[in-house]
């Protein structure tokens, strides 16, 4: 998997913090100079940064950078000078504040961890908001959908990269008599499944399924169930097989029809950066037509583009 940024190799954190004070200080705000110093610098730059800007000054970079900016442009700013687990800690936390949950960022969110992510992230909702991700999500949360996210979040999932074929064939019977070959789907036998065994092990699983219903899991999950259930199981499979084009979709969601769904579009631009956003960028090019870059531009103005543009083009 490839990121889009990359350590910058003649970093200087006594010099950026200097260039981001200066960029900060009096009449006006240097935007540009801030989008050239934190576009362009990785999550383990940035947040040293952070700290010898609050040795150097005796101020806290994160609350300046509030201060002098605004509206999206300040959010992806924020969202850059934060670790990843405290960045998606905090946006777990923005999805289920207030009235109302966002399910469809808690399962983005949870389905692109791994067992050790998983762990920082859950780690860092502790520290940061002095309480329990797991108990919060219970609380927001109901049926099968929540046992599926508790599932998730216990970070068990066996990470082996052997296959047992033949338990393979097995899972795969046995996801076919708990949905399309039974009246009524048992729910339960999709998330035991799915939430624990390894990816390599169920793509085995999705290729025998195939074989044994004539189509594929999607298909049958699609036509079993329905709500946040669905697009929850959707996203684990979909993860499964291919995570760059999971979170290709996920982009072009956030960016196609009438507005911007901005907290989806920052989320996964800041979060896959380090990871896999050259590879994101790749199957959203052979999906949609068009380039991730193009898009932005269509969707997105100013200082926001700006940053944006320079995170995907790194």
């Amino acid at each position: 998997m490839v990121g889009t940024i990359a350590p910058c190799p003649t970093f200087n954190v006594k010099m950026d913090c200097e260039g981001l004070r200066k960029a900060m200080k009096g009449m006006g705000t240097d935007e540009q100079q801030i989008i050239d110093i934190l576009g362009n610098r990785s999550v383990d730059q940035r947040v040293e940064i952070v700290n010898m800007y609050k040795q150097m000054y005796g101020k806290d970079l994160i609350k300046d950078i509030k201060d002098e900016l605004s509206s999206n442009f300040e959010r992806v700013c924020v969202g850059m000078l934060m670790t990843i687990p405290s960045f998606l800690a905090t946006q777990l936390k923005k999805a289920m504040k207030g009235a109302g949950t966002d399910e469809r960022a808690i399962i983005e969110i949870l389905a692109g961890l791994d067992n050790d992510n998983m762990k920082e992230v859950k780690a860092a909702y502790k520290t940061l908001f002095k309480a329990e991700l797991e108990r919060d999500i219970v609380s927001e949360t109901s049926g099968t959908f929540k046992r599926m996210l508790i599932s998730i979040l216990q970070a068990n999932r066996n990470e082996e990269l052997k296959v047992d074929f033949s338990l393979a064939k097995e899972d795969a019977i046995e996801l076919f008599d708990a949905g399309v070959n039974r009246f009524g789907t048992d729910e339960s036998m999709f998330n035991k499944i799915l939430c624990s065994r390894s990816y390599n092990h169920l793509k085995a699983v999705f290729a025998e399924y195939r074989c044994l219903a004539s189509e594929d899991i999607e298909s049958s999950v699609k036509g079993e169930m329905s709500g946040d259930v669905e697009d929850g199981f959707l996203a684990i499979i979909k993860c499964i097989k291919n995570t760059p084009t999971y979170y290709a979709e996920e982009l072009y969601k956030s960016m196609k029809g009438l507005g911007t769904d901005d907290d989806r579009l920052i989320r996964i631009i800041i979060w896959r950066s380090e990871i896999d956003l050259q590879e994101i960028k790749g199957a959203f090019k052979s999906l949609y037509g068009k380039s991730l870059e193009d898009f932005i531009k269509d969707d997105t103005s100013g200082d926001y583009e700006k940053m944006l543009l320079v995170i995907v083009r790194c």
